[in-house]
């Protein structure tokens, strides 16, 4: 059986990488506007993703306050297809065991 990358497995990592995999880059207010998240939350599973080369960060200052973009690394876009494809092999293996299950009927009531 597949095994789920423990670092995506939490769910607001998955949607962080799920987000930037569509959006191709993001700014911490969008993440945090988009998956309704609290700033620490976000930081803090931003650091996991990137500590593991997941998501890069590219800073850009202008005029004002400084800027951060995220984006998913090739190293994050392979884990999060292997992470997706484990999922995907795991729910045909559920539903061959529930396909499996209604042929076969109930289990049988042992004597006491």
């Amino acid at each position: 059986m597949d095994t789920l990358d423990a670092l995506l497995h939490q769910p607001l990592r998955t949607q962080i990488a799920a987000y930037l995999v569509g959006a191709g880059e993001a700014t911490f207010t969008e993440l945090k506007r988009e998956l309704q998240v609290s700033d620490g939350n976000l930081e803090s599973h931003l650091k996991k993703l990137i500590a593991a080369d997941y998501v890069s960060v590219r800073r850009q200052a202008g005029g004002g306050r400084p800027q951060s973009f995220y984006s998913l690394t090739k190293k994050g876009q392979t884990a999060l297809r292997d992470y997706v494809t484990s999922l995907q092999r795991m729910l045909r293996f559920e539903s061959k065991a529930a396909a499996n299950a209604k042929v076969r009927g109930p289990p049988k009531a042992r004597p006491a």
